[in-house]
Order: structure tokens, then C-alpha cells, then sequence
């Protein structure tokens, strides 16, 4: 069984309640399977208000039932207010996806999975990052991770995430495509699949029509394809966006290769619903998260949030293996 760091998240949002609730439906060997990094005054609060009936333990000997926890300190702790943005809360968020991506290089736990930050507050304590993945790319040196959403009957890579349309159109280039499909191959390996299906879908309307449409289709993308297919991967050729993922979901693909945020966000979401993963691939240890935010308006409210979310992304950490 894997070895799970599972981090606190923003303490001012859900993540400490679902973590908790997640831990509290687990079997006593489940639990042993588990470490939770986060600072434990956050921690027991959330425990204290479900109702749990386990104990988080720092030192020695971890009782049957209970959960190791490794203690990172929030500053300021007992000024952090539930359901605000606020820069402590941030660095508590930042100081937990540190000590989890350092434990995992060190070969201590296999897989990171982390409960949600807030950006804002992550930006109010000095970090100008994209959230988790800014986070995870400063702390494992990689120049750049990709966003993978995995539910039980879609995966959906993206050569684009976080920019405009117009920029997205921009950096779909034959690099950046290939360099996606090799991502997308090499995840589906750690997953199990031992010869990865990938879908690709055109980036416009038809795949272009013959040049109708646009022509990044044939000029980027399918030259893409043609390189990948020559390194001895199962590509398919540019699927409209309005078919690719229909047919992953039939079962023709085990990933699907997006061009841009939206394009892959909103079918694994629609399709995934709270069993969406997040995963971020490309880096040189294993991760998974909820696909959800910091639900400030439902936070530390007597226990309003869902854990599905959480236990799907717990339920993913414990399949994923490393390629070597």
C-alpha cells in the first residue's frame, strides 16, 4: 500500500474537515497507510467538531486506529480566522506542500496528495504562483507540470491551462503537444494501463475542416502526432472537441490530450462530478488533489463540507505508482 502525505490545506477553508472526514471513514490499516501534514491545533479542532474518534500523534509508537501526524507550524495560528482570506493561512497552505514535496523526495511517503489553498492568500504571502502548481514547480525544480483531471470514465490532459484563448491558440504548438502526449503517456503508465490509448482532441471547430476553421490542426497538431506516433505511442489522430471525449467515455481512450483549460475542464467535470481527480503530471514525484477550492462560505461551519472529493483523490494516491 502507498504511503500518503496528506496535507492540511488552507486552515481558514474546508480542507482540515475534510481531511478528517475522509480519515474517519477509513479502516484502522487505511489510517496507517496515511500521514497528515498540518499544524495540529487546525487539525484536532476539526476532529473535535465531526466528532472523530481517532487521535493524531507526533512522536513514537502510532496506536492502531490513530494517524501520524507531522507537525508544520501556521504562523500566527490562533489569529487565523475561519472563512477569510488571510496571508498566515496562505504560508500555513504553502509550508504544508513544502514539507510534503520534500518528504516525497526523500523517498519518506510515494504520493502527495493535497486538500485545497487559496491563491489570493497564497499571493498575500508573498508567493506570485498559479496555486499548487506554481508551489510544485518551485519545490521540485521542474520548468513546467501539467494539469490532469481523472474521474472513473475520463482523464483529460492539457497542453494549456491558465491563459487566454488567444494565448492558448498561441502555445499550441507541435512542442508543446508532443511534449503533452509523452506527459499524458507517462501518467497512464503510473495508473496501471500498460499501453496507454490517448485521444487528442483538434483544437478548433471540425479540427480545422480542411482549413476553414483555422489551420493549427494540420500545421501543429497533427505533426505532433506523426512524432509521437514515431516514439512508439498509441495517438489518435486531431478528434473534435465535441466527439474526442464521448468516445474516451465509451472506453476508446484512457486519456484524452485537451488543448486548452476549458476544453478539457468542463467535460471532466461535467462527466467526473465529485469523483473529479486533480493530478499534476510531469513532475518527479506523484501527486493528487481534491479538484475543488477553499469553500470560505461553508468553512469550520459545523461540518457542512462533502469529503467525496477528498476520498476520490485518496482512492487515486493509492493506485498511482511511479515509472521508472
Amino acid at each position: 500500500m502507498n504511503k500518503i502525505g496528506l496535507t492540511m490545506g488552507d486552515p481558514a477553508g474546508i480542507g482540515p474537515e475534510v481531511v478528517c472526514k475522509a480519515l474517519q471513514d477509513m479502516t484502522a490499516e487505511e489510517r496507517a497507510g496515511v500521514i497528515v501534514i498540518g499544524d495540529r491545533l487546525f487539525m484536532e479542532r476539526a476532529r473535535d467538531m465531526i466528532g472523530a474518534d481517532f487521535q493524531f500523534v507526533s512522536e513514537g509508537d502510532v496506536p492502531e486506529g490513530d494517524v501520524p501526524l507531522v507537525q508544520v507550524d501556521a504562523p500566527n495560528a490562533e489569529s487565523i480566522q475561519p472563512g477569510e482570506i488571510q496571508p498566515d493561512a496562505g504560508e500555513a497552505a504553502c509550508r504544508c506542500v513544502k514539507k510534503a514535496v520534500d518528504m516525497a523526495l526523500a523517498e519518506e511517503i510515494d504520493v502527495v496528495c493535497t486538500a485545497s489553498l487559496h491563491k489570493t492568500a497564497l499571493r498575500e504571502a508573498g508567493y506570485n504562483l498559479s496555486g499548487h502548481a506554481g508551489l510544485l514547480k518551485l519545490f521540485t525544480g521542474v520548468k513546467k507540470n501539467f494539469a490532469v483531471l481523472a474521474g472513473p470514465k475520463l482523464s483529460v490532459i492539457h497542453v494549456s491551462t491558465h491563459v487566454s484563448l488567444a494565448d492558448a491558440v498561441t502555445l499550441c504548438t507541435t512542442e508543446s503537444v508532443l511534449e503533452t502526449i509523452r506527459i499524458a503517456n507517462q501518467h497512464v503508465l503510473t495508473t496501471g494501463i500498460a499501453e496507454p490509448r490517448i485521444g487528442v482532441a483538434g483544437i478548433n471547430p471540425h479540427c480545422g475542416e480542411n482549413g476553414h476553421y483555422g489551420t493549427e490542426d494540420d500545421t501543429q497538431v497533427i505533426p505532433a502526432i506523426k512524432l509521437a506516433r514515431a516514439e512508439g505511442m498509441n495517438v489518435s489522430d486531431p478528434i473534435p472537441g465535441d466527439l474526442v471525449f464521448e468516445q474516451a467515455i465509451d472506453g476508446k481512450f484512457d486519456i484524452v490530450v485537451a488543448q486548452y483549460h476549458d476544453q478539457g475542464h468542463i467535460p471532466a467535470k461535467l462527466i467526473g462530478g465529485h469523483d473529479c481527480v486533480n493530478i499534476t503530471a510531469g513532475l518527479p514525484i506523484l501527486r493528487t488533489s481534491v479538484d475543488h477550492g477553499t469553500a470560505f462560505d461553508i468553512a469550520w461551519k459545523g461540518g457542512l463540507a462533502r469529503p467525496d472529493n477528498m476520498k476520490a483523490a485518496i482512492a487515486m494516491a493509492r493506485k498511482m505508482k511511479p515509472v521508472k
